[in-house]
């Protein structure tokens, strides 16, 4: 059944440092129940991870360069419009790549901030979901992110979600809050119908 929700864009949606986990597909099916089109590409060709320390262990063995590779392949096929999402990890992986992708109709960041204002634009849709407090970012350093945004004139909204663990839309995870994540996949709903 499609919800309509307004406009539809076309999303990537980069997985956690866990991997192309159930929560990554059910999070891609929310997305496409609304009318996007959307691909969740699987950065670890798939291997996952069950504990985050494990995934960590994951990543590191895979490589970064490895990881942005896969990813930019999966891009080559989509739109120069496609929104860059991004969940914990995925959220780096989207904001590496938003510099090779100038016309990116807009950055979706869950858990994470992906880092800097690289490639960000006059303009630019930005959103962020994150815990208060996250436990992988300091909230000085979340508010250093979004004031380099602001100087780069992006559009960026910021949702803090008190009390919550850093994982918070995952329910494969300790730190999932079905109120929380419900509420932020609502506001990811109405952010990508702007597009």
């Amino acid at each position: 059944m499609l919800l309509d929700y307004g406009q539809v864009a076309d999303v990537v949606l980069f997985h956690s440092v866990y991997g192309r986990r159930p929560a990554v597909l059910d999070a891609a099916d929310r997305l496409l129940a609304a009318g996007h089109t959307v691909i969740a590409p699987d950065l670890y060709a798939g291997q996952a991870a069950a504990t985050v320390d494990d995934g960590f262990a994951l990543c590191d063995q895979i490589g970064w360069p490895v990881i942005l590779g896969r990813a930019r392949q999966a891009l080559a096929a989509m739109p120069a419009e496609t929104v860059l999402a991004g969940l914990s990890m995925g959220a780096s992986v989207a904001a590496a790549l938003l510099t090779e992708r100038p016309r990116t109709a807009g950055l979706l960041l869950l858990h994470n901030t992906g880092g800097g204002a690289e490639g960000v634009r006059r303009g630019l849709p930005v959103q962020l979901h994150i815990a208060e407090p996250d436990v992988y970012q300091p909230t000085a350093e979340i508010a250093a992110w979004e004031q380099a945004m602001t100087g780069a004139r992006a559009a960026v909204q910021v949702y803090r979600y008190p009390a919550v663990g850093h994982l918070f839309t995952d329910p494969g995870t300790p730190d999932h809050d079905g109120p929380a994540a419900a509420l932020a996949w609502q506001r990811s709903l109405t952010f990508l119908a702007s597009m």
